[in-house]
């Protein structure tokens, strides 16, 4: 139904004309009425066309007052939800944007228009342009908008840019999130407004609280990190998940999260962020309550050769069973990363217990073939994660000690110290002889 035709036409016609009034004498209340009057007259008489029309002509009226766009604003906004069809939802939401578009007394309800313009994209199956349409909004410049309801829109940002694999865009979405800001007590942070600041909107009923934002963001840096295969940063993200109250309190959330930490440790290649956090997830109580787990973390942790074999019959179905889990599987590349790191901690210990070794040997301890051995201990070279020298004649390496830079500059000077007291004492004596030779010609 379009509409009652003329009785229509005429009422919008007469409250057009005391909309003029008011506007032109300044009355802001009777102005904000007089618009709303229209659009609520338009809505109660079904005729969607005329709504968005009179929208339009009302918003570009000469001298119109700031209070009544934002009037109008909001009062269309609670009709979308009660449009007829969706094709009409869009057009509406499509005026409203128009209208609202750099004005920034409504830039708050322009956001959440976008907003619910690319969630019918996303449903339509445009990803692109509903990702696209997100982009357009800055909301970290908001000063009105809430803090939990910025977090949300930049995390769907954030996810619409992974849904269409634009990873860069993601990357430097998500830098707009500091994950400082899920660590502060909203308790503390509420204070008082000081006089001129401007006043900040409450979020809407559907925006999540901060700890469950702080869950939907390290869930989407985890399919981030995923795409990089950056095991490190994927166990970090999980032991953030883990440290949630709502996660740590219930034994059916925590333990598929712990179990994705220990695994993605075990992946990461060895540094000291690795190694720091090995060690203080293996003292973590509730490690005990999966002891399969546990005892692997012990292993890697424990200076001693791993035999793979050994270690992949006992893990295998363990790590099959992560696709039915908490963030499905480990990725494609898992289980020969897996490999390559028990290697990697075998030479280590090898290179521990050993200065130099035979290559033979060394690929027997390792249950790899020679060139395996040498191909693998020369890529710990180039990575400088030890320091090696591999005589291939003979077929011996030789390990050493990464030495300090200052330590060998010292070392120097200590040698050219022994070496000038040494000439000094060999001038002294040679002096000292042709003295006393001197001394038995004279007499």
């Amino acid at each position: 139904m379009e509409g009652g035709g003329g009785n229509l036409d005429a009422q919008i016609e007469q409250l057009l004309n005391l909309e003029k009034q008011m506007r032109l004498s300044g009355d802001v209340a009777g102005t904000k009425k007089a618009a709303t009057d229209i659009l609520e007259l338009c809505f109660k008489a079904g005729a969607w066309k005329t709504l968005n029309d009179q929208i339009v002509v009302l918003s570009k009226r000469r001298g119109q007052l700031k209070q009544a766009v934002t009037a109008m604003v909001q009062q269309a906004m609670q009709y979308i939800d009660q449009t007829p069809d969706i094709e009409t939802r869009i057009e509406l939401i499509k005026t409203l944007n128009n209208v609202s578009a750099g004005k920034i007394y409504v830039e708050i309800e322009r956001a959440r228009l976008i907003k619910r313009l690319a969630k019918i994209k996303e449903e339509q199956g445009h990803i692109a342009e509903a990702a696209d349409l997100m982009q357009e909004i800055a909301v970290e410049t908001f000063g009105a908008m809430a803090k939990t309801e910025k977090i949300a829109f930049i995390l769907e940002q954030v996810r619409l840019c992974l849904d269409r694999q634009d990873y860069v865009r993601a990357q430097i979405l998500s830098r707009k999130i500091s994950p400082r800001v899920f660590d502060i007590d909203a308790s503390k942070e509420k204070k008082k407004p000081k006089e001129g600041d401007g006043v900040v909107e409450e979020a809407p009923a559907d925006i999540p609280s901060l700890l469950e934002l702080k869950r939907i963001y390290y869930e989407l840096m985890i399919r981030y990190y995923i795409h990089n295969n950056d095991y490190l940063e994927i166990s970090r993200c999980y032991k953030a998940i883990y440290e949630i109250p709502s996660v740590k309190e219930n034994p059916a959330q925590w333990i598929p999260v712990l179990r994705k930490i220990c695994w993605y440790l075990v992946l990461s290649p060895y540094d000291p962020m690795q190694s720091s956090l090995l060690n203080s997830t293996l003292e973590d109580k509730n490690l005990s309550e999966i002891p399969y787990f546990r005892l692997l973390l012990k292993q890697v942790v424990t200076m001693e050769v791993i035999q793979w074999t050994a270690l992949w019959d006992t893990y295998k179905a363990e790590f099959e069973n992560e696709k039915s889990m908490l963030g499905g599987s480990l990725g494609d590349k898992a289980a020969d990363d897996l490999k390559q790191r028990i290697i990697e901690h075998n030479i280590l210990v090898v290179s521990k217990y050993y200065s130099r070794i035979t290559l033979k040997r060394l690929a027997e301890l390792l249950c790899l073939t020679m060139q395996e051995a040498e191909k693998h201990l020369s890529d710990m070279v180039v990575s400088k994660a030890l320091v090696a020298k591999i005589d291939r004649p003979i077929g011996i390496v030789c390990f050493q000690t990464s030495k300090d830079s200052n330590n060998v500059l010292n070392s120097w000077a200590m040698n050219l110290e022994k070496l000038l007291d040494l000439v000094e004492k060999s001038c002294h004596q040679i002096h000292k002889e042709t003295m006393i030779h001197k001394a038995a010609l004279k007499a």
